[in-house]
């Protein structure tokens, strides 16, 4: 036992490495990961007393256990049989499959990301780029609904940035969960919005199987109280309008609700609009070719973030107009289902998607925008000025929520003008202001966003002349 044994200096030191490996694996980290799962639970038990709709222990629980809990579910297992007997693959090979998709789809949300940075970041963000308002809001309908009910915000989607000012917006009233489609599913992004607790979704996938996975995890979300957003227009709107609903995820809520249950959902509608878009050209150009080809590029963000520094220190830079976000009126299923006696799932789209539209904003830019195009001729300052006034005050007394910078319309009109001829999209000749032919589409976008209010309106009574 006393005898000394000699080894080779490398053979020691692996030795030794295995040793500290052990340590560290055994006795280091799960310590250092209860320290930090502790702090966590101190961190969110804090924000729970601020936020309107406490985050609820679903959304809390580990991403590996949540996985678990996904593939293992009793549909999922139902699923795994199908696909072996459809596609003729090892059932091992399905199961594997299968985790491969939950480990896709479920986050790993991050209450000290979210709150510590996201919000914050979303607010300097939302505020750096535009006069962000709050447009239509009844505040007692929203605190009506039942503290025990999941609510999920059903939102028209009109630019990435809805995430972000959404996120501003809703910060001191609950920890958002989106669904955030293949466009993020880049470095470093998609780690950042899974800490954030956004699940990720393959919007093109025919696959059964993929679809009873995602199916469920939105499903057990739902049933575990988690508060979501989603779009259920399916992406972004090529040509500025609020499309028709896509049924999938709304599907997936609806066919697994039991009226009966002890938890209510609720549907909030959410309507967002812009004096401009960052995206407008890429999605006009996507627009006219007729296809949905269009990538994110972490490189032409950083050029136009780059761009909007150089303008910044030079004096030459100008925030993006107006961002306003309105809420409709909430839709409880429970009270919905009794109401719905056909296809519930599109009964409910629908209905919610209508009170989207009903509520879109109307800014500056949509007015401008919508002016210049129902012109023949060319319009002096105060014509363009005199129209808006008139267009405004009628959609306002046909129901539209109209946003009135300063509480004036003739200011309105200018900063509309402003903006849309810093971008060349409205000239400025001798006689007047006409709409620039080249840039004809890019008016009619932003025209576009409210041009179903304008719809709405005509039926309802006499229309301005000059529309």
């Amino acid at each position: 036992m006393g005898r000394v044994v000699e080894l080779p200096l490398w053979l020691l030191l692996l030795i030794l490495g295995f040793a500290a490996f052990s340590a560290l694996e055994r006795v280091l980290v799960p310590s250092v990961r209860w320290f930090f799962r502790r702090r966590m639970q101190k961190v969110v038990t804090q924000l729970n007393t601020k936020l309107e709709r406490p985050i609820e222990p679903f959304k809390l629980a580990r991403r590996h256990d949540m996985i678990q809990r996904v593939i293992y579910d009793p549909k999922v297992a139902e699923a795994i049989a199908e696909h072996v007997a459809t596609e003729g693959v090892p059932e091992d090979v399905a199961f594997e499959t299968a985790r491969r998709y939950a480990k896709e789809i479920v986050p790993s949300f991050s209450a000290s990301i979210y709150f510590g940075f996201a919000i914050r970041a979303s607010r300097w963000l939302s505020r750096l780029l535009y006069r962000v308002r709050l447009g239509h809001f009844d505040e007692a309908s929203i605190k009506a609904i039942d503290p025990e009910a999941t609510v999920i915000f059903v939102m028209n989607h009109r630019s990435n940035m809805d995430y972000v000012l959404v996120t501003y917006l809703a910060a001191e009233r609950s920890a958002l969960s989106y669904a955030v489609g293949e466009w993020a599913q880049v470095w470093p992004l998609k780690h950042l919005f899974r800490a954030m607790g956004a699940y990720f979704i393959r919007r093109k996938s025919r696959s059964p199987l993929y679809r009873r996975v995602l199916a469920r995890y939105v499903q057990l979300a739902t049933a575990g109280g988690v508060t979501q957003a989603v779009f259920p227009e399916g992406g972004l709107s090529l040509d500025g309008t609020v499309r028709e609903p896509k049924l999938g995820l709304l599907n997936y809520v609806v066919s697994d609700f039991d009226p009966e249950g002890a938890r209510d959902v609720v549907f909030v509608p959410v309507a967002l609009n812009y004096d401009r878009v960052m995206e407008d050209r890429i999605l006009i150009s996507a627009g006219q070719k007729g296809e949905r080809k269009f990538r994110f590029s972490l490189l032409r963000l950083l050029g136009f973030i780059g761009r909007q520094i150089k303008f910044k220190l030079i004096g030459r830079y100008h925030r993006f107009g107006y961002a306003s976000v309105s809420f409709g009126d909430p839709v409880s299923l429970r009270e919905f289902v009794k109401t719905c006696d056909d296809n519930i799932t599109e009964c409910v789209a629908n209905a919610v998607m209508q009170r989207v539209r009903d509520v879109v904003p109307v800014l500056p830019v949509p007015l401008v925008a919508t002016v210049l195009l129902a012109a023949d001729a060319p319009l002096r300052q105060d014509e363009v000025a005199a129209r808006v006034t008139e267009l405004a005050n009628w959609l306002e007394a046909n129901g539209a929520h109209i946003h009135v910078p300063r509480d004036s319309l003739e200011y309105a009109a200018r900063i509309g003008l402003k903006m849309l001829g810093m971008r060349h999209m409205a000239l400025k000749e001798d006689a007047g202001f006409v709409a620039s032919d080249k840039e004809r589409a890019a008016l009619q976008f932003y025209a576009n966003s409210i041009a179903h209010l304008v719809a709405d309106a005509r039926g309802k009574g006499a229309t301005p002349n000059w529309l």
